[in-house]
């Protein structure tokens, strides 16, 4: 099935292999850039909207909300629910209540829109603008004949699909099997006001939370826009492997089971936030509300090549793939491509090896090594496990540092190659003022973490 016609002032022809929010909003601009552009996908436009579920929460900050408004797109600030900053809880093995801390964004807002519905609203945009979409299996074969009829073929299929024509690049690769299992369900039930987590923050429903237990996991809860509900909150948890957590995220299996394994997980290990938790319903009219998995964190090759020799080049998770933790991937994804619609829309010659050899590489190093680096951190690497330490007390005894490294999210720049004590102390100072050994040294565990009061006479088991 194709739907619509190519621009009639299109000089020059891009392919885009994935309808996901990435490909989309790369289609987009190129389109708005005077190429004719084609889509192509497996499913049709509904069933990509209503019968797959969203890839993770599609959390993103300033930078890539500016990618967003440089193509003219919109990231959804006036119907989601805002993230004003990020609230941490880390727990040793004993369950000993340790770090807490409560980091604003400073002059950015955070917002994580469903993916389906972003990529449904520029679908429909790019076809009314001019732009073909096409329904069909891309095979190998399919792309060679693709690629020989346009100027420009970005793959943006994920990790699956075609990403296998890109060769793993083993010097960026940390990890040769996935972190972490993982576990998301959106839900309803709870507000966005002061009283929503307020125990862990002034700022209440504002901010999301993000809970470290050391021998187990890790649980994130924010604000979320759902494509039918709207307003509502995502849970995502990544469990350890070996786990409790991960043989209970194995037991989902539908929306209902998948928040009944939450419920469970937060009165069993983090009570804390057990009253919101709850407060929350899972979504019935959407069964594609939940997902489970794995994420193997690799770099690729942004180049290659099919059977008849054609450059394609790869774009979104099919380039880098991120352990969602730290919320790179939809970040990196849109930056990747509006970095590349502008390049190529400044560009006269051919999109050879070369051309598409030289963006990757300028990706890599303004964003994506930065952003894997992050996300190692919050993966608590053991490589990285005395920078972590630090970074993480400093920030409990001073909230200019909690705000810098949460803000890590937004910006991951200047956490690039910073892997010994010493580098990190210099970041602690260059973000404080002060010197890092003394603000450390004013660390006292949290003891005990406040406990929400949220509807307390509701919170029953």
């Amino acid at each position: 099935m194709t739907t619509q016609t190519p621009r009639p002032d299109s000089t020059r022809s891009a392919a885009i292999i994935g309808a996901g929010q990435t490909g989309v909003t790369a289609a987009l601009g190129l389109l708005d850039a005077g190429f004719d552009v084609t889509v192509y996908s497996d499913r049709d436009q509904r069933a990509l909207r209503d019968d797959v579920p969203a890839t993770g929460t599609a959390l993103i900050f300033g930078e890539a909300q500016d990618a967003e408004k440089a193509l003219g797109l919109s990231s959804y600030t006036d119907t989601a629910p805002l993230h004003s900053g990020l609230t941490v809880r880390i727990a040793g093995p004993d369950r000993s209540e340790l770090i807490e801390f409560d980091g604003a964004f400073d002059d950015y807002t955070g917002v994580a829109v469903d993916t389906r519905l972003k990529a449904d609203d520029r679908l429909t945009a790019l076809q009314e603008g001019g732009g073909r979409f096409v329904v069909d299996t891309v095979t190998p074969e399919k792309l060679d004949t693709i690629a020989a009829a346009h100027d420009l073929t970005l793959v943006a299929t994920g990790r699956g699909g075609l990403s296998d024509l890109f060769p793993i690049d083993a010097d960026r690769t940390v990890y040769d099997a996935p972190q972490r299992k993982l576990l998301t369900v959106t839900v309803t039930g709870l507000g966005f006001d002061g009283d929503v987590f307020a125990h862990r923050s002034p700022a209440g429903g504002a901010r999301s939370g993000f809970s470290i237990l050391a021998d187990q996991g890790e649980g994130w809860w924010g604000p979320y826009l759902h494509k039918d509900a709207g307003p509502t909150w995502a849970f995502l948890g990544w469990a350890r492997p070996g786990s409790d957590w991960e043989k209970r995220f194995a037991a989902a299996d539908s929306a209902e089971s998948a928040h009944r394994v939450v419920v469970d997980l937060y009165r069993d290990y983090l009570d804390w936030d057990l009253p919101e938790v709850l407060a929350t319903r899972p979504i019935a009219e959407d069964r594609h509300s939940w997902l489970k998995g794995a994420v193997r964190p690799v770099f690729r090759a942004g180049l290659g090549h099919t059977a008849g020799g054609h450059a394609v080049a790869a774009l979104g998770d099919t380039a880098v793939a991120y352990d969602p933790i730290a919320g790179q991937g939809a970040q990196s994804g849109l930056i990747q491509a509006q970095r590349l619609v502008a390049a190529a829309a400044a560009h006269q010659g051919p999109f050879d090896d070369a051309w598409i050899t030289a963006q990757h590489n300028d990706f890599l190093a303004a964003r994506a090594e930065a952003a894997a680096h992050v996300t190692r951190l919050f993966l608590s690497d053991p490589e990285l496990g005395d920078v972590a330490n630090q970074l993480f007390a400093a920030a409990a005894v001073e909230p200019r540092f909690a705000s810098a490294l949460v803000g890590l999210l937004h910006r991951p720049q200047p956490f690039a190659g910073i892997e010994t004590t010493d580098a990190a102390a210099e970041f602690i100072t260059a973000a404080t003022g002060e010197d890092a050994a003394k603000l450390v040294e004013r660390f006292q565990p949290a003891g005990r973490f406040s406990r929400s009061a949220y509807r307390a006479s509701a919170a029953t088991a």
